[in-house]
Protein backbone atom coordinates (compact mmCIF):
# COMPACT_ATOMS: atom_id res chain seq x y z
CA UNK A 1 0.00 0.00 0.00
CA UNK A 2 1.29 3.46 -0.88
CA UNK A 3 2.47 5.56 2.04
CA UNK A 4 0.83 8.90 2.80
CA UNK A 5 1.94 11.52 0.30
CA UNK A 6 3.27 9.01 -2.26
CA UNK A 7 1.83 9.23 -5.79
CA UNK A 8 -1.11 7.05 -6.70
CA UNK A 9 -0.95 4.64 -9.62
CA UNK A 10 -3.07 7.07 -11.64
CA UNK A 11 -0.60 9.88 -10.96
CA UNK A 12 2.33 7.63 -11.93
CA UNK A 13 0.66 6.73 -15.24
CA UNK A 14 -0.03 10.40 -16.02
CA UNK A 15 3.60 11.28 -15.26
CA UNK A 16 4.90 8.47 -17.48
CA UNK A 17 2.73 9.57 -20.41
CA UNK A 18 3.66 13.24 -19.91
CA UNK A 19 7.35 12.34 -19.73
CA UNK A 20 7.05 10.54 -23.06
CA UNK A 21 5.51 13.66 -24.61
CA UNK A 22 8.14 15.89 -23.01
CA UNK A 23 10.99 13.83 -24.54
CA UNK A 24 9.46 14.14 -28.01
CA UNK A 25 9.01 17.91 -27.68
CA UNK A 26 12.62 18.31 -26.51
CA UNK A 27 13.87 16.36 -29.53
CA UNK A 28 11.89 18.56 -31.92
CA UNK A 29 13.04 21.77 -30.20
CA UNK A 30 16.62 20.55 -30.52
CA UNK A 31 16.16 20.17 -34.27
CA UNK A 32 16.14 16.36 -34.14
CA UNK A 33 13.78 13.92 -35.74
CA UNK A 34 11.52 12.70 -32.92
CA UNK A 35 12.00 9.07 -32.00
CA UNK A 36 10.85 6.54 -29.41
CA UNK A 37 12.82 3.58 -28.13
CA UNK A 38 10.99 0.49 -26.88
CA UNK A 39 11.77 -3.11 -25.95
CA UNK A 40 11.73 -5.58 -28.84
CA UNK A 41 8.81 -7.99 -28.61
CA UNK A 42 10.23 -10.38 -31.20
CA UNK A 43 10.26 -14.06 -30.26
CA UNK A 44 14.06 -13.99 -30.13
CA UNK A 45 13.88 -11.43 -27.30
CA UNK A 46 11.42 -13.39 -25.13
CA UNK A 47 12.79 -15.80 -22.54
CA UNK A 48 11.42 -17.74 -19.60
CA UNK A 49 12.60 -16.50 -16.19
CA UNK A 50 12.53 -19.45 -13.73
CA UNK A 51 12.73 -17.13 -10.72
CA UNK A 52 9.73 -15.01 -11.75
CA UNK A 53 8.13 -18.12 -13.26
CA UNK A 54 6.95 -16.22 -16.31
CA UNK A 55 8.13 -15.04 -19.72
CA UNK A 56 10.07 -11.77 -19.77
CA UNK A 57 11.62 -9.57 -22.44
CA UNK A 58 15.36 -9.56 -22.98
CA UNK A 59 17.62 -6.53 -23.43
CA UNK A 60 17.12 -6.03 -27.17
CA UNK A 61 15.49 -2.71 -28.05
CA UNK A 62 14.13 -1.11 -31.22
CA UNK A 63 13.86 2.54 -32.22
CA UNK A 64 11.12 4.23 -34.20
CA UNK A 65 12.14 7.51 -35.72
CA UNK A 66 10.55 10.11 -37.97
CA UNK A 67 13.82 10.05 -39.94
CA UNK A 68 12.74 6.71 -41.41
CA UNK A 69 9.69 6.98 -43.66
CA UNK A 70 8.69 3.38 -42.83
CA UNK A 71 8.50 4.33 -39.15
CA UNK A 72 6.26 7.36 -39.61
CA UNK A 73 2.94 5.54 -39.47
CA UNK A 74 3.62 3.39 -36.35
CA UNK A 75 5.31 6.37 -34.66
CA UNK A 76 2.28 8.58 -35.33
CA UNK A 77 -0.03 5.85 -34.02
CA UNK A 78 2.05 5.43 -30.87
CA UNK A 79 2.12 9.17 -30.13
CA UNK A 80 -1.63 9.40 -30.70
CA UNK A 81 -2.26 6.38 -28.44
CA UNK A 82 -0.23 8.07 -25.68
CA UNK A 83 -2.22 11.31 -26.07
CA UNK A 84 -5.54 9.44 -26.16
CA UNK A 85 -4.60 7.41 -23.07
CA UNK A 86 -3.55 10.56 -21.21
CA UNK A 87 -6.96 12.09 -21.92
CA UNK A 88 -8.69 8.94 -20.62
CA UNK A 89 -6.74 8.88 -17.37
CA UNK A 90 -6.92 12.66 -16.86
CA UNK A 91 -10.71 12.70 -17.29
CA UNK A 92 -11.33 9.47 -15.31
CA UNK A 93 -12.83 7.75 -18.37
CA UNK A 94 -12.46 4.20 -19.62
CA UNK A 95 -12.71 2.67 -23.06
CA UNK A 96 -12.34 -0.66 -24.83
CA UNK A 97 -9.79 -1.93 -27.31
CA UNK A 98 -12.51 -1.79 -29.94
CA UNK A 99 -13.26 1.85 -29.09
CA UNK A 100 -9.58 2.71 -29.55
CA UNK A 101 -9.72 1.27 -33.06
CA UNK A 102 -12.68 3.49 -34.01
CA UNK A 103 -11.65 6.57 -32.02
CA UNK A 104 -8.59 7.09 -34.22
CA UNK A 105 -10.92 7.97 -37.10
CA UNK A 106 -12.14 11.03 -35.18
CA UNK A 107 -8.57 12.37 -35.35
CA UNK A 108 -8.29 12.06 -39.11
CA UNK A 109 -6.57 8.70 -39.52
CA UNK A 110 -7.48 5.06 -39.25
CA UNK A 111 -5.81 1.85 -38.22
CA UNK A 112 -5.56 -0.79 -40.91
CA UNK A 113 -7.38 -3.31 -38.72
CA UNK A 114 -8.07 -4.21 -35.09
CA UNK A 115 -4.79 -6.10 -34.76
CA UNK A 116 -2.75 -3.04 -35.75
CA UNK A 117 -4.63 -1.00 -33.15
CA UNK A 118 -4.09 -3.65 -30.47
CA UNK A 119 -0.37 -3.86 -31.28
CA UNK A 120 0.06 -0.11 -30.83
CA UNK A 121 -1.56 -0.33 -27.38
CA UNK A 122 0.89 -3.11 -26.45
CA UNK A 123 3.76 -0.96 -27.72
CA UNK A 124 2.60 1.86 -25.46
CA UNK A 125 2.52 -0.55 -22.50
CA UNK A 126 6.13 -1.52 -23.13
CA UNK A 127 7.25 2.12 -23.52
CA UNK A 128 5.73 3.52 -20.30
CA UNK A 129 5.92 0.34 -18.23
CA UNK A 130 2.24 0.12 -17.27
CA UNK A 131 -0.44 -2.31 -18.53
CA UNK A 132 -3.27 -0.91 -20.66
CA UNK A 133 -5.70 -1.38 -17.77
CA UNK A 134 -3.75 1.28 -15.84
CA UNK A 135 -4.39 3.80 -18.60
CA UNK A 136 -8.06 2.79 -18.74
CA UNK A 137 -8.17 0.65 -21.89
CA UNK A 138 -9.92 -2.67 -21.39
CA UNK A 139 -11.11 -5.59 -23.51
CA UNK A 140 -14.78 -6.50 -23.43
CA UNK A 141 -15.21 -8.03 -20.00
CA UNK A 142 -16.75 -11.47 -19.72
CA UNK A 143 -15.45 -13.00 -16.47
CA UNK A 144 -17.47 -13.17 -13.26
CA UNK A 145 -16.93 -13.73 -9.55
CA UNK A 146 -19.14 -14.99 -6.73
CA UNK A 147 -18.31 -15.48 -3.06
CA UNK A 148 -18.28 -14.07 0.44
CA UNK A 149 -15.95 -11.15 -0.20
CA UNK A 150 -16.88 -7.55 0.61
CA UNK A 151 -15.22 -4.89 -1.53
CA UNK A 152 -15.16 -1.10 -1.37
CA UNK A 153 -15.13 0.80 -4.65
CA UNK A 154 -12.58 3.53 -5.31
CA UNK A 155 -13.76 4.82 -8.72
CA UNK A 156 -15.24 8.35 -8.93
CA UNK A 157 -18.92 8.45 -8.03
CA UNK A 158 -18.74 5.18 -6.09
CA UNK A 159 -15.99 5.92 -3.58
CA UNK A 160 -16.70 4.23 -0.28
CA UNK A 161 -19.61 2.14 -1.54
CA UNK A 162 -19.39 -1.46 -0.38
CA UNK A 163 -20.66 -4.64 -1.98
CA UNK A 164 -20.60 -8.30 -1.00
CA UNK A 165 -19.91 -10.51 -4.00
CA UNK A 166 -22.75 -12.89 -3.14
CA UNK A 167 -25.19 -10.04 -3.94
CA UNK A 168 -26.15 -11.30 -7.40
CA UNK A 169 -27.06 -14.94 -8.12
CA UNK A 170 -25.36 -14.80 -11.54
CA UNK A 171 -22.10 -13.46 -10.12
CA UNK A 172 -20.54 -10.03 -10.57
CA UNK A 173 -18.66 -9.00 -13.71
CA UNK A 174 -14.94 -8.47 -13.15
CA UNK A 175 -14.55 -5.05 -14.70
CA UNK A 176 -12.03 -2.29 -13.94
CA UNK A 177 -13.96 -0.97 -10.93
CA UNK A 178 -14.10 -4.37 -9.25
CA UNK A 179 -10.57 -5.43 -10.19
CA UNK A 180 -9.18 -2.35 -8.41
CA UNK A 181 -11.60 -2.18 -5.47
CA UNK A 182 -10.36 -2.45 -1.88
CA UNK A 183 -10.82 -5.79 -0.15
CA UNK A 184 -12.69 -5.09 3.10
CA UNK A 185 -13.71 -8.50 4.49
CA UNK A 186 -13.37 -12.09 3.32
CA UNK A 187 -14.54 -15.37 4.79
CA UNK A 188 -13.13 -17.66 2.08
CA UNK A 189 -9.76 -19.41 2.23
CA UNK A 190 -9.47 -20.38 -1.42
CA UNK A 191 -10.28 -19.38 -4.99
CA UNK A 192 -11.72 -21.86 -7.50
CA UNK A 193 -11.35 -20.59 -11.06
CA UNK A 194 -13.59 -22.37 -13.57
CA UNK A 195 -13.26 -22.23 -17.34
CA UNK A 196 -16.90 -22.93 -18.20
CA UNK A 197 -19.93 -20.74 -17.50
CA UNK A 198 -22.31 -23.65 -17.03
CA UNK A 199 -20.15 -25.11 -14.27
CA UNK A 200 -19.75 -21.70 -12.63
CA UNK A 201 -23.55 -21.46 -12.43
CA UNK A 202 -23.78 -25.04 -11.16
CA UNK A 203 -21.25 -24.28 -8.44
CA UNK A 204 -23.29 -21.28 -7.30
CA UNK A 205 -26.49 -23.37 -7.28
CA UNK A 206 -24.78 -26.09 -5.23
CA UNK A 207 -23.41 -23.52 -2.74
CA UNK A 208 -19.79 -24.46 -3.43
CA UNK A 209 -18.71 -21.10 -2.04
CA UNK A 210 -20.15 -22.16 1.34
CA UNK A 211 -19.39 -25.89 1.24
CA UNK A 212 -15.75 -25.34 0.29
CA UNK A 213 -15.25 -21.85 1.71
CA UNK A 214 -14.33 -20.51 -1.72
CA UNK A 215 -14.45 -17.50 -4.00
CA UNK A 216 -15.70 -18.72 -7.39
CA UNK A 217 -14.40 -17.17 -10.60
CA UNK A 218 -15.62 -17.85 -14.13
CA UNK A 219 -12.69 -17.27 -16.50
CA UNK A 220 -14.83 -17.60 -19.67
CA UNK A 221 -12.10 -19.49 -21.49
CA UNK A 222 -8.71 -17.80 -21.24
CA UNK A 223 -8.99 -15.34 -18.40
CA UNK A 224 -8.87 -11.65 -19.38
CA UNK A 225 -5.99 -9.71 -17.88
CA UNK A 226 -8.22 -7.89 -15.38
CA UNK A 227 -9.33 -11.29 -14.10
CA UNK A 228 -5.76 -12.57 -13.85
CA UNK A 229 -4.83 -9.41 -11.94
CA UNK A 230 -7.84 -9.90 -9.64
CA UNK A 231 -6.87 -13.53 -8.96
CA UNK A 232 -3.31 -12.47 -8.15
CA UNK A 233 -4.62 -9.84 -5.72
CA UNK A 234 -6.80 -12.42 -3.97
CA UNK A 235 -3.77 -14.66 -3.52
CA UNK A 236 -1.21 -12.01 -2.56
CA UNK A 237 -3.30 -9.61 -0.48
CA UNK A 238 -5.64 -12.11 1.19
CA UNK A 239 -3.48 -15.23 1.15
CA UNK A 240 -6.10 -17.35 -0.65
CA UNK A 241 -5.03 -20.59 -2.32
CA UNK A 242 -5.96 -20.70 -6.01
CA UNK A 243 -7.23 -23.79 -7.83
CA UNK A 244 -8.07 -23.95 -11.54
CA UNK A 245 -10.57 -26.24 -13.28
CA UNK A 246 -10.51 -26.52 -17.08
CA UNK A 247 -11.53 -28.91 -19.81
CA UNK A 248 -9.26 -31.92 -20.20
CA UNK A 249 -7.38 -30.97 -23.37
CA UNK A 250 -4.21 -29.03 -24.29
CA UNK A 251 -6.18 -25.80 -24.57
CA UNK A 252 -7.52 -26.21 -21.04
CA UNK A 253 -3.96 -26.79 -19.82
CA UNK A 254 -2.92 -23.54 -21.48
CA UNK A 255 -5.82 -21.61 -19.91
CA UNK A 256 -4.54 -22.73 -16.50
CA UNK A 257 -0.90 -21.98 -17.34
CA UNK A 258 -1.63 -18.42 -18.46
CA UNK A 259 -3.09 -17.74 -14.99
CA UNK A 260 -0.08 -19.40 -13.36
CA UNK A 261 2.83 -18.18 -15.49
CA UNK A 262 1.46 -15.69 -17.99
CA UNK A 263 1.83 -15.60 -21.75
CA UNK A 264 4.57 -14.66 -24.19
CA UNK A 265 2.34 -11.82 -25.45
CA UNK A 266 2.45 -10.19 -21.99
CA UNK A 267 6.18 -10.78 -21.38
CA UNK A 268 6.68 -7.03 -20.96
CA UNK A 269 4.32 -6.91 -17.95
CA UNK A 270 4.44 -7.98 -14.31
CA UNK A 271 1.68 -8.50 -11.76
CA UNK A 272 -0.66 -10.65 -13.86
CA UNK A 273 0.50 -14.11 -12.79
CA UNK A 274 -0.17 -16.32 -9.78
CA UNK A 275 2.74 -18.81 -9.84
CA UNK A 276 1.48 -20.73 -6.78
CA UNK A 277 -1.95 -21.43 -8.33
CA UNK A 278 -2.71 -25.12 -8.93
CA UNK A 279 -4.28 -26.74 -12.00
CA UNK A 280 -6.40 -29.53 -10.49
CA UNK A 281 -8.11 -30.88 -13.61
CA UNK A 282 -9.55 -32.12 -15.78
CA UNK A 283 -6.32 -34.09 -16.10
CA UNK A 284 -5.64 -36.61 -18.85
CA UNK A 285 -5.33 -39.25 -16.13
CA UNK A 286 -8.79 -38.24 -14.83
CA UNK A 287 -10.34 -39.27 -18.16
CA UNK A 288 -9.20 -42.83 -17.48
CA UNK A 289 -9.66 -42.81 -13.70
CA UNK A 290 -13.27 -41.55 -13.84
CA UNK A 291 -14.13 -43.30 -17.13
CA UNK A 292 -15.30 -39.99 -18.62
CA UNK A 293 -17.01 -39.66 -21.99
CA UNK A 294 -14.31 -38.42 -24.35
CA UNK A 295 -13.47 -37.55 -27.94
CA UNK A 296 -10.36 -38.31 -30.00
CA UNK A 297 -7.62 -35.70 -30.03
CA UNK A 298 -7.33 -33.95 -33.39
CA UNK A 299 -4.05 -33.49 -35.27
CA UNK A 300 -4.08 -29.85 -34.09
CA UNK A 301 -4.52 -31.01 -30.47
CA UNK A 302 -1.56 -33.38 -30.78
CA UNK A 303 0.61 -30.71 -32.40
CA UNK A 304 -0.28 -28.37 -29.54
CA UNK A 305 0.66 -31.00 -26.93
CA UNK A 306 4.11 -31.38 -28.49
CA UNK A 307 4.50 -27.58 -28.33
CA UNK A 308 3.57 -27.60 -24.64
CA UNK A 309 5.95 -30.49 -24.03
CA UNK A 310 8.85 -28.25 -25.14
CA UNK A 311 7.61 -25.11 -23.36
CA UNK A 312 9.68 -24.42 -20.20
CA UNK A 313 6.54 -23.45 -18.28
CA UNK A 314 5.38 -27.07 -18.53
CA UNK A 315 8.62 -28.67 -17.31
CA UNK A 316 7.13 -29.68 -13.95
CA UNK A 317 6.46 -33.33 -13.18
CA UNK A 318 2.65 -33.02 -13.13
CA UNK A 319 2.50 -31.18 -16.46
CA UNK A 320 4.84 -33.60 -18.21
CA UNK A 321 2.95 -36.59 -16.78
CA UNK A 322 -0.37 -35.29 -18.06
CA UNK A 323 1.02 -34.38 -21.48
CA UNK A 324 2.37 -37.93 -21.81
CA UNK A 325 -1.00 -39.33 -20.74
CA UNK A 326 -2.84 -37.25 -23.37
CA UNK A 327 -0.42 -38.43 -26.06
CA UNK A 328 -0.76 -42.04 -24.92
CA UNK A 329 -4.55 -42.43 -24.95
CA UNK A 330 -5.20 -39.59 -27.44
CA UNK A 331 -8.52 -38.63 -25.84
CA UNK A 332 -9.93 -35.37 -24.49
CA UNK A 333 -12.89 -34.60 -22.29
CA UNK A 334 -14.89 -31.64 -20.98
CA UNK A 335 -15.80 -30.58 -17.46
CA UNK A 336 -19.45 -31.31 -18.27
CA UNK A 337 -18.57 -34.98 -18.88
CA UNK A 338 -18.93 -35.67 -15.14
CA UNK A 339 -22.68 -35.22 -15.61
CA UNK A 340 -22.82 -38.82 -16.80
CA UNK A 341 -22.82 -39.63 -13.08
CA UNK A 342 -25.42 -37.00 -12.19
CA UNK A 343 -25.55 -33.21 -12.18
CA UNK A 344 -23.94 -32.82 -8.76
CA UNK A 345 -21.21 -35.48 -9.06
CA UNK A 346 -18.52 -32.93 -9.93
CA UNK A 347 -19.34 -31.01 -6.73
CA UNK A 348 -20.01 -33.96 -4.42
CA UNK A 349 -17.23 -36.34 -5.50
CA UNK A 350 -14.71 -34.94 -7.96
CA UNK A 351 -14.05 -31.57 -6.32
CA UNK A 352 -13.32 -32.94 -2.83
CA UNK A 353 -11.08 -35.60 -4.39
CA UNK A 354 -9.05 -32.98 -6.23
CA UNK A 355 -8.83 -30.51 -3.35
CA UNK A 356 -7.67 -33.32 -1.10
CA UNK A 357 -4.98 -34.60 -3.47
Amino acid sequence: MASEGSPTKREKVLRALEELGRRLVEQIEAGQFPSIELPSRSTTNIRYDPELRQYVLGDKRVRRTAANIRHLRPLMHLVWAAYFSHELVRSWKTTTLRDVYYSAQAYGFAFKDQQESNNIVVDLESVIGFPREDFNIFPEERSSVFGDLTVEYTVPGYEGKRLNLTSHPDGMMIGPALANAKFVDVRADKVIAIEKGGLFTRFIEERVHERYNAILIHTAGQAPRATRYFIRRLHEELGLDVYILTDGDPWGMHIAMVIISGSAEAAHLRGLTTPDAKWIGVWATDIVKYKLPSDPLTDIDIKRLHELERDPRYSGELWQREIRAFLKHKRKSELEAFSRYGLTYIVDEYLPDKLGE
